[in-house]
């Protein structure tokens, strides 16, 4: 809320200090959607690349440690948007290469998502990248 009302820095402060809470020792699904959520409050574009592979990172361990240690359906809904941050973060730091890598992640992940608001939004979102580095 605090994000969204336009106070960033202070959304950005309160995320951190979840973090420390739970940093290495946390569930791994809710180290990805706090280091998700504190990605995008970073001015820097080094410092958001860093929080989305540390979700990346988590999502993976999230993957592992899910039912019968097979893929968590939780996770497995977020890898899209994910692989997109990552995509958006290379772009911002000309790093097109690893932009591409990324989108190509994303889109393959996108197929996993139900045919619903979420993944129309995401799908979207990465249609609008691919343009981008596309040149368009």
């Amino acid at each position: 809320m605090l994000h969204h009302g336009g106070d960033r820095e202070e959304a950005r402060n309160r995320l951190a200090l979840l973090w420390q809470e739970i940093s290495d020792n946390g569930d791994a699904f809710h180290r990805c959607t706090l280091a998700h959520y504190l990605a995008d409050m970073q001015d820097d574009p080094a410092d958001e690349l860093a929080w989305d592979l540390r979700a990346l990172q988590a999502a993976e361990q999230a993957s592992v440690a899910g039912p019968s240690h097979g893929e968590n359906p939780a996770v497995r809904a977020l890898y899209a948007s994910l692989h997109l941050n990552l995509a958006a973060d290379y772009a911002r730091l000309n790093r097109p290469d690893e932009a591409r890598l990324h989108l190509d992640m994303a889109w393959r992940a996108s197929t996993a998502l139900p045919d619903d608001r979420y993944a129309q939004g995401v799908r979207t979102a990465i249609g609008r990248m691919e343009l981008r580095l596309a040149g368009g």
